[in-house]
């Protein structure tokens, strides 16, 4: 048995009950806080914490924790960081005004990601995305979503998910992976988009399903990619082996994609940027999580979701890096934490219970992580010395996590 304590901790935050799932609403700003606190964790999983005055002698590892804030490491359900190069290219085009939609017409965005990922190796996009995640896991992620999506062939999607599967055996993160073969329509496919639909559904999916490289299936439903009803048809393919959707909807229009992810079981719909109130209503009645992408904004120079709206509606808001070479290339949590404040109007405990409980349920994995509570695992992170919780989100652009701990261990 290996026992971890931190002592002296000067707020150790994102504390609800062992059976709370997800946070909904006004809920989201209400976990637990405990000024001179202390925590127990023992191979690996919380098994106490309290005030210092009760804070046990007998550890095998002793973490001082004097000054610090110690909260749940932050749990990433939407990102790509499996691709070949850059593309600061394009980021000199929409400084000159082009839009998204107008980068992809003219076969940039995600072709030109495909066109790079076609020419490298898996060797390479391994080693890439190996550097890439450990720069997330330092700055505070325990738990990653990876997707396909830049291959757009069967052989180059599953090149990208066995990337991923090998991310899963060599990263002390949790690696959840998705497969998104419905990103764009295919080159080969130019001008085809319904027969890229028939590829996706009788050739990708079958063999994604065969060599076990995914859990969830993804869709760009939105305008000028994929329309509602193909999107339906994927999902409804993607059941048949087993893939849980998760829906990029909402980005560029309000497109239905919303309503496709619900009427299909979406664990999450992602971006929604474009959501207006019909979206949100429906999502409150619904059990899908809504997962914003504030790096997406800020970068691209979209609007921010309008999360404050779907907190006071009741909904149980996730937030994700979508950490990509086009429209967010950074997977800094702790600086979403500051968009969210910042941009969203996200109280500092509304967004930290977005990125880090709400992120771990819209990867189905909040029962063991993404909060403080007895039996989940210690996925935790250590700030530098700060005044407060609310010190990090404030101080924006200052690096102020100083350990992070996956699964009882210091990394």
């Amino acid at each position: 048995m290996n026992r971890l304590l931190i002592k002296n901790i000067r707020t150790l935050a994102g504390i609800v009950p062992a059976d709370t799932l997800l946070l909904r609403g006004e809920q989201m700003g209400s976990a637990e806080q405990i000024d001179g606190a202390w925590l127990l964790a023992e191979d690996g999983v919380i098994v106490g914490f309290g005030p210092m005055e009760t804070c046990p002698e007998v550890a095998d590892e002793v973490v001082d924790a004097v000054g610090r804030v110690v909260f749940p490491a932050f749990c990433d359900s939407h990102s790509h960081i499996v691709y070949a190069g850059s593309r600061e290219g394009e980021f000199r085009d929409k400084i000159a005004g082009m839009t998204y939609q107008e980068v992809a017409a003219r076969g940039g965005g995600i072709l030109n990601s495909a066109d790079r990922l076609h020419e490298a190796s898996e060797e390479e996009l391994f080693e890439a995305a190996y550097h890439r995640a450990w720069r997330m896991i330092r700055t505070g992620a325990a738990t990653l979503e990876i997707k396909s999506g830049y291959g757009l062939t069967t052989e180059d999607e599953l090149k990208m998910l066995r990337v991923v599967a090998r991310l899963q055996r060599e990263l002390p993160a949790t690696v959840k992976a998705t497969f998104l073969g419905a990103h764009a329509v295919g080159r080969a496919f130019a001008g085809r988009q319904s027969d890229y639909v028939d590829h996706v559904c009788e050739q990708m999916l079958p063999a994604v399903a065969e060599q076990g490289v995914a859990e969830f299936v993804d869709v760009f439903c939105d305008s000028g990619f994929f329309t509602p009803e193909e999107t339906a048809r994927i999902l409804e393919c993607g059941a048949r082996y087993g893939l849980r959707p998760k829906i990029h909807a909402n980005e560029l229009a309000s497109s239905g994609g919303v309503q496709v992810g619900i009427r299909y079981g979406a664990l999450s719909v992602d971006h929604l940027e474009e959501a207006n109130e019909q979206d949100v209503a429906d999502l409150a009645a619904s059990a899908t999580i809504p997962t914003v992408l504030p790096g997406a904004s800020f970068f691209s120079n979209l609007p921010f979701a309008p999360a404050r709206k779907m907190i006071d509606a009741g909904l149980p808001v996730a937030i994700a890096s979508d950490c990509n070479p086009g429209s967010s290339p950074s997977g800094n949590m702790a600086f979403l934490w500051s968009l969210a404040c910042i941009k969203m109007r996200l109280t500092p405990e509304e967004a930290l219970s977005a990125l880090t409980i709400n992120g771990a349920a819209a990867l189905g994995l909040s029962a063991d992580r993404g909060a403080i509570s007895v039996g989940r695992r210690a996925d935790l992170v250590i700030s530098k010395p700060v005044p407060s919780l609310a010190y990090i989100p404030y101080s924006f652009g200052e690096e102020l996590v100083e350990s992070v701990i996956i699964n009882g261990k210091m990394v």
